[in-house]
């Protein structure tokens, strides 16, 4: 039995893909020369719009993600075959573009293993453990002297030898990661946990600050300098990307961050501290995370301290500093930024 449809003149399907609607199911309609092709509009991944995608030779490709389906069979990409859409007989008729809708193939979903940060937080039994962050960005092959990563180090050997807690530092200039796409504004569904990027790119090693802070961690300290009166940029690269963690809390109601502790370490002086740090305190907390009562704690050299390289002396971690668990860090401007 055959239930064909009219989907209008031929001459609107003039396009390589053009997204159709019939009641309330989507298909994706191609065409390549005189060939036609009608599918599903639905990706087997997250649900993306295939008709809003684009085609790569005979493959419709997902806007959301990047899955490709061929544009006639519905099958996935070589090595992918399993991952299939319906697809339904077309014919022109009349100049009409008629499509039977009784001729959809069935739709198969091949076997994919989560990823590993999918799965369920819990804390394993261990000490106290503590995650440093150290944001600021440099030539790596011609470091320089970072207070912010210098003070933050001061709070790592403390955490580790005065309080016994289990530590580890990342730096984000260390890390190879994308900046954030934008698959939240494509659709709350596009914007995945982990993060769509995490999962499409095995190369992105953002995947080790997410290991961090919602499987392993119990307190992150974050350390950033001030750059004209704002965080890093390494810093926002980052928070763009942590999206995906907020992100379930609003679309899935799935809380991934539970008593945990966020703390920060600002280098900058007069330079806007208060609103970069008060930036970090909301968008954190947003994440989840819990702060001390009266988070604030401040040191200053003075409004006249512009003597970068003195900055870089009092701020360097000498064995007495260590000793004392940097509770008496000396604070300055940022390490080579203005004002």
């Amino acid at each position: 039995m055959s239930t064909w449809h009219d989907l209008g003149p031929i001459e609107q399907f003039s396009r390589p893909l053009t997204p159709v609607t019939i009641g309330k199911t989507r298909y994706a309609v191609t065409r390549q020369g005189d060939r036609l092709g009608v599918i599903s509009g639905i990706c087997n991944h997250a649900g993306g719009p295939l008709g809003e995608g684009r085609c790569d030779g005979e493959y419709v490709v997902c806007p959301w993600h990047g899955w490709k389906y061929h544009a006639v069979t519905g099958l996935g990409e070589p090595g992918f075959e399993a991952d299939a859409v319906p697809s339904l007989q077309a014919r022109v008729e009349s100049g009409r573009l008629l499509v039977d809708l009784d001729s959809a193939t069935p739709r198969t979903k091949g076997h994919h293993e989560p990823h590993p940060l999918a799965r369920r937080p819990e804390r394993a039994p261990g000490p106290i453990r503590v995650v440093g962050i150290s944001t600021t960005n440099m030539d790596l092959k011609n470091p320089r002297t970072s207070t912010s990563d210098a003070l933050l180090g001061i709070a790592m050997s403390h955490a580790e030898a005065g309080l016994g807690a289990e530590t580890r530092t990342i730096r984000l200039a260390e890390l190879t990661f994308r900046h954030c796409e934008g698959y939240y504004s494509k659709s709350a569904r596009a914007c995945t946990w982990p993060c769509s990027i995490t999962q499409m790119d095995p190369d992105d090693q953002l995947d080790r600050v997410y290991e961090a802070l919602v499987h392993w961690a119990d307190v992150i300290l974050v350390a950033t300098p001030i750059r004209w009166g704002a965080a890093s940029s390494l810093y926002f690269r980052m928070a763009e990307r942590m999206n995906c963690i907020q992100n379930q809390v609003t679309t899935h109601d799935r809380v991934l961050i539970r008593d945990k502790v966020a703390g920060f370490i600002v280098i900058g002086g007069q330079d806007n501290v208060q609103a970069v740090a008060g930036q970090m305190l909301g968008f954190f907390a947003e994440l989840g995370f819990l702060f001390p009562q009266f988070p604030y704690v401040a040191h200053s050299r003075g409004w006249t301290a512009e003597d970068m390289e003195r900055n870089v002396e009092v701020s360097e971690p000498t064995p007495e500093r260590v000793a004392r668990g940097g509770r008496k860090a000396h604070s300055a401007r940022s390490e080579g930024d203005r004002p």
